[in-house]
């Protein structure tokens, strides 16, 4: 089956096109297609597209709104000009699946849309309101050009972390607001988180039931999940991805007083310090630079910036607290994985990380760390390490396509 994999943003729509069966998931030969992405919806777009095997290609374009958007990718895809492997035209396309941010409390698996699970994702909008209504959007658009006909399924991802027990979701604050409202840790990157402890035991040739790991998803959004058992045990992002880790432009974990403060010093609405907490903070508040850990990489190295040097450092020691935590609640970890742009790609930042972290017996080989870039897969721990080391980069598209086709045969 050829599954058009949709990721929509608020300004932003990402996509692959992956060949998968369940034979192929058995035998672990999916394919991937083609993929590309348009940015700056709703005026002049940039549009990058590629097909396997070949370089990408961009232009820009005016793209109005997101059903525009993904009519550019479908006449893409249709084009004989674009000669796709296994597509001659858009119905080789079998089904559409979507990543979805939330699905709250009910949506605690993948599920195959119709219009009361549309109604139930668009009820989750104001637990999400920067994400979901995207995701509706582009739902409906997909819905609009290709047909009701065409299956679409919806990978949530809050699912993952459904399992956390009470003691980790929920917020020592009134009971009542958590029956009224539903406030609660939900986490977020659960499907990275899920596909990073599937390729770990696969890797390592063990069940589910015996992984227990500690998962870091680095990148300009940042988490970290403590999986036991093959399960979500605890997470760092909460009610809101804003929680937790340190990030390119969220604050990560705060002191909650801080909001009131800044709005009376500042006059600032609780609006626009949101705003602040989630757009302006992070490593772009602390360096006054940029979000981008390359540049402040580069930044640090070549003009010894000091506020760069900071924003690492603090980047990098939230994470080691949040390890510290999370091997104190499970009693220990087999591995720590890292994934996302930043930790499969930065082995200095992993370098720093696992520094200090010494005392749990975790010692890492800098020799094969160094050699741990650019998609590579691997381990990096030295031999009496206690804990393992490992970067596996993360795939949430081929997740997405596989739970497609799994919903559509009828076995999730």
């Amino acid at each position: 089956m050829n599954i058009l994999v949709l990721n929509c943003g608020s300004s932003s729509l990402k996509f692959q096109l992956i060949s998968t069966s369940l034979e192929q998931i058995e035998r672990r030969d999916d394919r991937m297609l083609a993929r590309g992405q348009i940015e700056r919806i709703g005026g002049a777009a940039v549009l990058t597209f590629q097909t396997a095997g070949h370089d990408a290609v961009r232009s820009g374009k005016p793209i109005r709104d997101m059903r525009a958007a993904l009519d550019a990718i479908l006449q893409w895809i249709g084009s004989e000009d674009t000669n796709i492997d296994g597509i001659s035209g858009l119905s080789d396309i079998d089904a559409v699946g979507h990543r979805v941010v939330h699905g709250g409390e009910r949506f605690i698996q993948s599920a195959l849309i119709d219009d009361d699970v549309l109604r139930g994702i668009d009820d989750c909008i104001e637990l999400a309101p920067l994400h979901n209504p995207a995701n509706v959007l582009g739902i409906q658009a997909a819905r609009s050009i290709l047909g009701k006909g065409i299956p679409q399924a919806a990978v949530f991802d809050t699912a993952f972390h459904h399992t956390m027990p009470e003691s980790s979701y929920l917020y020592a604050i009134p009971y009542q607001f958590y029956r009224r409202h539903k406030i609660r840790r939900y986490g977020f990157h659960g499907t990275s988180h899920r596909y990073i402890a599937y390729q770990y035991r696969t890797l390592n040739h063990i069940p589910r039931e015996e992984v227990k790991i500690i998962t870091l998803h680095l990148g300009n959004g940042s988490s970290v999940a403590a999986i036991k058992n093959g399960n979500s045990f605890d997470t760092s992002m909460g009610f809101t991805p804003l929680e937790g880790l340190v990030m390119g432009t969220r604050s990560g974990d705060l002191d909650p007083a801080i909001i009131e403060f800044i709005c009376e010093k500042e006059g600032m609405t609780v609006h626009e310090a949101d705003l602040m907490l989630n757009k302006a903070s992070g490593l772009l508040g602390i360096s006054g630079l940029t979000h981008d850990m390359r540049e402040l990489i580069a930044e640090a190295e070549d003009s010894g910036d000091r506020r760069a040097r900071l924003a690492i450092e603090i980047f990098c020691y939230r994470i080691r607290k949040y390890i510290g935590s999370y091997l104190a609640a499970m009693d220990g970890a087999d591995a720590i994985i890292f994934s996302g742009g930043i930790g499969e790609n930065s082995a200095l930042i992993r370098s720093k990380i696992c520094q200090g972290l010494e005392w749990f017996g975790i010692a890492a080989d800098e020799n094969r760390n160094a050699e741990l870039v650019s998609g590579v897969e691997g381990f990096f721990n030295q031999e009496d390490s206690r804990v393992k080391l490992g970067v596996i980069p993360t795939n949430e598209e081929l997740l997405i396509a596989r739970d497609t086709v799994r919903l559509i045969k009828g076995v999730i």
